[in-house]
């Protein structure tokens, strides 16, 4: 259920109403925009409490809400939500492009491809300190160690970054050395570290999980919406399907639906969208086509030798490409692609 204020409602009068709800045992979720004012009601709601609020002084209507998800849904927020990292803004008119190893490696390979990206217009490094593997032979990451490598680099380019956190007890950890805390699709459901990630005082990003519907991916984000952090991104990054040629299937649907039900911004993934470098570029141009207000790639030295999907990575001069070709897609759909 929302609350739509009159224009011009009174501080007074938004607060009685907010005091209403809560007396009922419900919670409220506020949100300005620039046309009207809505106060989301959250909880198990009576009948009877559309009546009660209807008549209060300075509401202009109460409207059922019909989705399942609430404070991710434009219903609930009708404008765009833009999530302000450093002096990137990830959602509005500008494409941002974060970019970055798989996995931290060492420094020297940190170094150069975090100084190769910057130079060709990315706006977030990427990198993972903690990895989720299938096999847990596989490599997993150097750690805290890797975590300060993403700090320093952060220092010497400027550039906000962004990584995985993959427990609740790593939380505060990957919160300090973090401007944007990443939620894998492995975790996507993980309730528990949702809501310590929602708690974090950070920007979050979730991913899709492998096989999640939209309305699971929606829902998972509620968790985080509702500690009171409001700055979400969503990443979508390919789902499981039949299909074997692919590592996943890219739903690049996914996007536009996304900004016809949610107000939350949407980024796309193509390296683990397809798993296949070769891949990467014409997805990542059609995601930005289809209105991604941002793509995250994975970007290698040499990717031959990495010890983390190395397949889906762009080497230095395939990236550059990349960039090239953003910028024009970007403009035909009236987008800006911003630089650092």
């Amino acid at each position: 259920m929302i609350v739509v204020m009159r224009v011009g409602a009174t501080d007074q009068q938004i607060n009685a109403v907010m005091e209403r709800i809560r007396a009922a045992g419900l919670k409220e979720h506020l949100s300005h925009g620039v046309e009207r004012t809505i106060i989301g009601v959250l909880g198990q709601i009576y009948p009877e409490l559309k009546d009660t609020l209807e008549v209060l002084p300075g509401v202009d209507e109460v409207i059922r809400v019909s989705k399942p998800y609430k404070l991710s849904s434009r219903e609930f927020h009708p404008e765009d939500t833009r999530v302000k990292v450093g002096g990137v803004t990830i959602g509005g008119e500008d494409v941002v492009v974060i970019a970055g190893p798989c996995a931290v490696e060492s420094e020297k390979q940190l170094f150069e491809t975090a100084h190769a990206v910057r130079a060709a217009g990315a706006t977030v490094l990427r990198g993972g300190a903690f990895k989720p593997s299938t096999s847990p032979y596989s490599f997993r990451g150097l750690g805290e160690r890797g975590l300060e490598l993403l700090a320093q680099m952060k220092a010497e380019t400027g550039l906000p970054v962004i990584t995985e956190v993959m427990t609740v007890a790593d939380v505060d950890l990957v919160a300090r050395y973090a401007d944007i805390l990443q939620i894998g699709a492995r975790n996507m459901q993980n309730f528990f570290l949702l809501e310590e990630a929602g708690k974090a005082g950070k920007p979050v990003m979730l991913k899709r999980g492998l096989s999640a519907t939209i309305e699971e991916w929606l829902l998972a984000a509620e968790y985080i919406l509702a500690q009171g952090n409001k700055e979400l991104i969503l990443c979508e990054r390919g789902i499981r399907t039949f299909e074997s040629y692919t590592r996943n299937t890219m739903d690049i649907s996914a996007i536009p639906v996304i900004e016809k039900v949610s107000h939350l911004p949407i980024i796309a993934d193509p390296s683990h969208g397809t798993g296949k470098w070769h891949l990467v570029t014409p997805m990542a141009l059609a995601a930005v086509a289809a209105g991604a207000d941002g793509i995250m790639v994975e970007v290698h030295p040499n990717p031959d030798s990495a010890l983390k999907d190395g397949a889906q990575s762009l080497n230095f001069d395939n990236f550059r490409k990349l960039m090239k070709l953003l910028a024009p897609v970007a403009a035909a759909v009236g987008r800006r692609l911003v630089s650092p």
